[in-house]
């Protein structure tokens, strides 16, 4: 397969055309785009089943590392062969083209092998986040429906937990649940070693089963690659999480658009690019890491967890290439107490994410004396888009990116249109602040189950992502605002709306309203200020802010569990909307509420 980078016929491929003459207009203003990168992505290019790409690095590439794991090397041929035995399983469990498999697990082999093994089926990928607890994971399983679950085999008690409390509950009483270790793929210790527990293996897992079942061949299903293949969550202003449909064409396009975004065409490089991953993987930034390394042909150096000194040794051992990481990951490598002595000089390509810590001069002057390379910010991107909507390769130059506050994105990848307009969705002139929207290749297809909410979200085609922005003279995209009522905490989205729902689920919780509090460590976190039901916290029925803050931490991930404030009453508008402002005044002030 090659990859072109012309114009694709205008008579095959349709493009919504409500905003075309202002995106157009935006475009001709980027001079500042590097020669070596296209405005446009053909779409026979990617519009290809994901597993072409593995069959091509498994015959041309056959004993190059695809997969490196803690001392752990997978070629690409094992690669292949262990996705076809899943994929064989996967087949003797009944999944076959539309059924879903839920994959619960931290990053580890075991969790890409299935989610190819899965996509080579024409199944549907539904990766579901390990920090779960029993509210959350009752109610993605339930959404998607999966017909198996791929667990973690410390984490099957809590799924086991989950359908013991819904026995009515048909998609749960019909999960067919296999378990794996995260050490299932090593053959010792890990390399390094790893500066945290290991979930225990109890030597009881379905791995090897799985690996010896009859393997289905990579030409054996013909796929659709625009057939729905991946449901990736996303929370919501409304309630709970909403899961995005994409398909393995917008996977395809978004990996396409990452290296094409920063002057590389994938698979031409005769020394193949060796990637650190330690994004979790269920995340779609970190799906979007292994996509791009799959269609590149690269190593994949993956880690379970984030650790600065193991991702050092990782760098050094394996030559890595690409970094990509929070700037406060990057601060940390830096703040090594011997990594000036370290050799990272193999790293090219460097991004990092501006969350809690913005990418400034000064991290970027230190990682270059470290490094050699600059520095750059990543990308504007969602769940809804698969992520990559933006480059900046170009636009580091007399750090032109550095001037922009708070967070400068860049241009469109090839391929990707995006406008900044007003309430009434009308373009608006450079430099004026307004709603993102973006029109691309990998834009989901919809919400699933969610007619209401997609017709809110699309419009001919185009995502109103609720962020706020603003185009610069150069058409470069700025980021100002997080889309209203997110909160991020260590740059993971918790929505109010989803938070204020579990709660709620308590006997003993009346009204509930859930706020972002500044915090200097993580960003953000989430602060619920609720009331008591009638007849709650008498003497017969004591209840603290504490019992409370606990009963959470087991029905919701770790980083969406609020500080919870128990208020008289609620701060209420004319129209009876509640005022979190006040509320978070008087947090601030240290009042009584």
């Amino acid at each position: 397969m090659t990859f072109t980078t012309d114009t694709p016929d205008t008579t095959t491929t349709t493009r919504p055309t409500r905003w075309d003459a202002a995106a157009d207009h935006l475009e001709s203003l980027r001079t500042l785009r590097p020669a070596g990168v296209p405005a446009d992505i053909p779409e026979h290019d990617y519009a290809v089943p994901l597993g072409t790409f593995l069959t091509r690095w498994a015959t041309g590439r056959p004993d190059a590392t695809a997969i490196h794991f803690y001392g752990r090397d997978i070629t690409w041929r094992e690669l292949d062969a262990q996705v076809g035995a899943v994929a064989g399983w996967l087949r003797s469990r009944g999944v076959g083209p539309g059924d879903r498999v839920a994959v619960f697990l931290a990053n580890c082999p075991q969790f890409i092998v299935t989610m190819l093994a899965t996509l080579r089926l024409g199944g549907v990928h539904v990766p579901v986040n390990p920090m779960f607890r029993a509210a959350d994971l009752t109610h993605e399983l339930t959404d998607a429906a999966p017909r198996v679950l791929v667990a973690q085999s410390d984490l099957v008690p809590l799924v086991t937990q989950v359908t013991a409390a819904h026995p009515d509950n048909p998609v749960l009483a019909g999960l067919t649940v296999a378990s794996t270790a995260l050490g299932d793929e090593l053959t010792g210790p890990p390399v390094p070693a790893a500066p945290f527990a290991w979930p225990a293996d109890d030597g009881g897992t379905d791995w090897s089963e799985m690996l010896t079942a009859t393997p289905v061949a990579a030409d054996e299903v013909t796929v659709d690659p625009h057939a729905l293949a991946a449901l990736n969550y996303t929370g919501g202003t409304t309630g709970l999480p909403k899961g995005c449909e994409h398909t393995q064409a917008h996977m395809v396009y978004t990996a396409l658009s990452i290296h094409l975004g920063r002057g590389s065409v994938p698979g031409t490089d005769a020394t193949p690019a060796v990637a650190v991953a330690f994004q979790p993987v269920f995340w779609i930034a970190g799906e979007d890491a292994v996509l791009a390394a799959l269609v590149d042909g690269a190593t994949l150096v993956l880690l379970t967890r984030w650790d600065a000194a193991t991702v050092v040794d990782l760098v050094e051992s394996q030559r890595a290439t690409d970094l990509v990481g929070l700037a406060d990951s990057f601060q940390e490598i830096l703040d090594l107490p011997d990594i000036t002595d370290r050799d990272l000089t193999s790293l090219t390509e460097c991004t990092a994410i501006s969350f809690v810590r913005k990418l400034d001069h000064d991290l970027r002057a230190d990682w270059s004396a470290l490094t050699g390379t600059v520095l750059r910010e990543t990308a504007y991107g969602m769940t809804e888009t698969h992520t990559v909507d933006t480059c900046t390769l170009g636009l580091q130059d007399g750090h032109r990116d550095l001037a922009a506050e708070p967070v400068y994105c860049g241009l469109p990848v090839p391929g990707t249109r995006i406008l900044v307009v007003d309430a009434d969705l009308e373009p608006l002139p450079v430099g004026e602040a307004g709603q993102i929207i973006v029109h691309s290749p990998s834009v989901m297809t919809g919400y699933h189950g969610r007619p209401d909410a997609t017709a809110a979200a699309l419009v001919d085609g185009w995502l109103l992502t609720g962020d706020t922005g603003r185009f610069d003279a150069d058409g470069a995209l700025t980021y100002l605002a997080r889309t209203k009522d997110m909160i991020k905490v260590n740059g993971m989205s918790v929505f109010p709306a989803e938070v204020e729902a579990i709660l709620g689920e308590h006997p003993v919780v009346g009204t509930v309203a859930v706020a972002p509090r500044e915090d200097a460590r993580r960003g953000q976190v989430p602060v619920a200020f609720l009331t008591l039901a009638e007849g709650a916290g008498t003497a017969g029925s004591p209840v603290t802010a504490d019992e409370l803050r606990d009963w959470a931490a087991t029905q919701m991930a770790g980083y969406k569990v609020p500080e919870i404030v128990v208020v008289d009453a609620m701060p209420v508008t004319a129209t009876g909307k509640i005022r979190k402002v006040d509320l978070l005044a008087q947090l601030d002030a240290g009042e009584d509420a």
